[in-house]
């Protein structure tokens, strides 16, 4: 590591901490030259393989470009895109990949996409997986209704409690 003021490569680290969601490490360091401080930040690079075989960093924008693509028209806010774009990417981070399959990004979005928006769903996997006929979508939907038919219904969709 080279000092920012000297450029002298005699640094040497004083403090490592954690960010809070792990994905990063700010060390803060010392020059041995000129006695200076300075912090770095280290942070784990997440790279995506794409199916030509290159590589490029992921790119959280791209992934929420996709989805709002999907969930165009329906009732989406911006805030729930960045929530899913930080899932996903959490997601991503939290399986250990160092480069990611592009497919294993599609599949990453699939799931909170789900829970998000249904219609938006069917759209990004209607994209994703090339569905090709009404059967295809059909299928999918026919997937959904056996899954939300054994899953206990979300807190807005219960039926109120009351006592009398």
């Amino acid at each position: 590591m080279h000092c920012p003021y000297c450029r002298n490569t005699d640094t040497r680290v004083l403090d490592s901490r954690v960010s809070d969601d792990g994905g990063a490490i700010r060390r803060r360091r010392t020059c041995g030259e000129c006695k200076r401080r300075f912090s770095t930040v280290e942070q784990m690079q997440l790279t995506v393989l794409k199916r030509s075989g290159a590589t490029e960093p992921f790119d959280r924008q791209k992934a929420i470009d996709g989805a709002r693509k999907a969930c165009k028209g329906r009732p989406v806010t911006e805030d729930d895109l960045a929530c899913l774009g930080q899932t996903v990417e959490d997601t991503l981070r939290g399986e250990g990949w160092a480069e990611v399959p592009a497919n294993e990004v599609g599949l990453a979005i699939l799931g909170p996409l789900r829970a998000l928006d249904e219609v938006a769903y069917l759209r990004f996997a209607s994209v994703y997986h090339a569905f090709e006929s009404a059967e295809d979508f059909e299928a999918e939907i026919a997937m959904l209704r056996a899954e939300r038919s054994v899953s206990p219904p979300r807190e807005a969709e219960r039926e109120p409690v009351t006592t009398g």
